[in-house]
């Protein structure tokens, strides 16, 4: 049972159709691997045992009867606590929401839950989700697979903990500037981030309600694959997979600029390792990038003010200090100006997607930089800001254009490489990620 705790999502679902594995034992193995794990409490706000062992319990009789749902039907899967669970507090990491406990599940864990996935609890994150660090001097900073002393990665810095330790075995983030890849890349996991509405965000908290996005932490693309099918996804099939007439751009604007050593030498080793596998690579510049990241500032920070200004005016001196500022910058913002530069978002996101066009992804270090020290960025404001600026800016590039991402591990720890494409391309990045996983294994 052991062995069930670092299995992929996939074998275990396997091993339960097989009938090898219950589903009861396998939600008690994890429950009470996290309960022991002397991590567990910075890893998980909390856990839902009563509700897992009830979901544990159906997909066992639904596996004895030949009914299963689905191929996840029975594995058991944590959330971040910005998704509402009905009966169970959902704090989304602040202060601000201590003591909230939300009536209905969120419209995204209806839909996991109808395709049998088990919930074993809620993990930490950034505070209201708005930092690419993951460190919460509020509630709790989640442990760095690699180094105990360095940031997770964030906001769904639990999540990728939760899987990175051994205790889900697959994890549900959002991502809203990178927030579901940063933390997948600094400790070593598949991570997606699918098109802005194509999964529901009915009772998720938002943070930024025109970039929020729902999806997957995993072990494998195959586990990514299947996770988001069951929070409403299509299902995709990653047999015959291959990187033979693959195209790629690297675009050298932003996302190739100031990256430190390993991620930059990681990126390229990942690099040659494709075009091996018959893939071929095009750099170039499109120097529009720099005016769109330009604009992330003040449309995220108005679109953050709408949702937290109330709360933050009234108590916002229970906030980590850092984000309080970041939030409240937002409250500057013009209506007017705020619409204009979505005006030319719209208008640069059509010329982005026609730049790519030709090409299966653009290809970049996931982050350009390496988890840096908890201790230095709470004894230096101007270091949280730099770092937390530099985790994002790569990832952000997904969320500003409009489209899909998918990152993966290359081999060297917390170095991930990143593929981003147009809206709606979550299936072909699932496969050419399958095939680049098959590259770099």
């Amino acid at each position: 049972m052991e062995d069930w705790l670092w299995a992929s999502a996939a074998d275990l679902g396997r091993g339960i159709d097989a009938g090898d594995i219950d589903p009861v034992a396998l939600a008690r193995v994890h429950l009470e691997a996290a309960e022991a794990h002397p991590l567990g409490a910075r890893i998980y706000a909390r856990l839902t045992p009563d509700r897992a062992m009830t979901e544990a319990e159906a997909a066992a009789v639904r596996a004895r009867h030949g009914q299963r749902r689905g191929p996840l039907d029975g594995v058991p899967v944590s959330w971040k606590d910005l998704v509402d669970t009905a009966g169970i507090a959902t704090e989304a990491g602040t202060a601000l929401l201590e003591g909230r406990v939300p009536e209905a599940d969120a419209e995204v864990l209806v839909t996991a839950t109808g395709n049998g996935l088990v919930c074993l609890g809620k993990t930490h994150l950034s505070e209201i989700a708005f930092s690419g660090l993951g460190l919460n001097p509020i509630t709790a900073t989640p442990p760095n697979l690699h180094d105990p002393d360095a940031v997770p990665g964030g906001s769904s810095s639990g999540a990728a903990a939760s899987l990175a330790y051994g205790l889900a075995a697959g994890a549900i983030g959002s991502d809203t500037g990178g927030s579901v890849r940063v933390p997948a890349a600094w400790n070593d996991l598949v991570g997606l981030k699918t098109t802005h509405g194509a999964l529901s965000t009915r009772g998720v908290v938002a943070l930024a309600e025109t970039f929020d996005t729902i999806g997957p932490l995993a072990r494998t693309v195959e586990d990514a694959a299947l996770l988001h099918a069951a929070i409403g996804g299509p299902s995709v099939d990653l047999s015959g997979v291959s990187l033979d007439g693959a195209r790629f751009l690297v675009v050298e604007t932003v996302l190739m600029t100031d990256l430190e050593d390993a991620p930059r030498e990681a990126f390229e080793a990942a690099i040659a390792r494709l075009e091996a596998r018959g893939a071929t690579v095009e750099r170039g510049d499109w120097p529009d990038l720099e005016r769109a990241f330009a604009m992330a500032g003040p449309v995220y920070g108005a679109d953050a003010w709408s949702a937290w200004g109330p709360l933050v005016e009234e108590r916002g001196d229970r906030m980590f200090a850092r984000i309080l500022e970041r939030v409240s910058a937002g409250k500057t913002v013009l209506a007017a100006e705020y619409l204009s530069l979505w005006r030319e978002l719209r208008t640069l996101r059509e010329a982005w997607n026609a730049h790519i066009a030709a090409f299966d992804a653009v290809l970049s270090p996931t982050v350009a930089i390496r988890p840096p020290k908890a201790e230095a960025l709470l004894a230096d404001s101007e270091h949280y800001t730099a770092s937390n600026l530099m985790a994002l800016r790569n990832t952000r590039a997904g969320n500003l254009m409009g489209g899909a991402a998918l990152t993966l591990p290359t081999g060297v720890p917390q170095c991930g490489l990143m593929f981003t494409a147009g809206p709606g391309t979550e299936a072909a990045l699932l496969r050419l990620g399958r095939a680049a996983e098959q590259a770099l294994a």
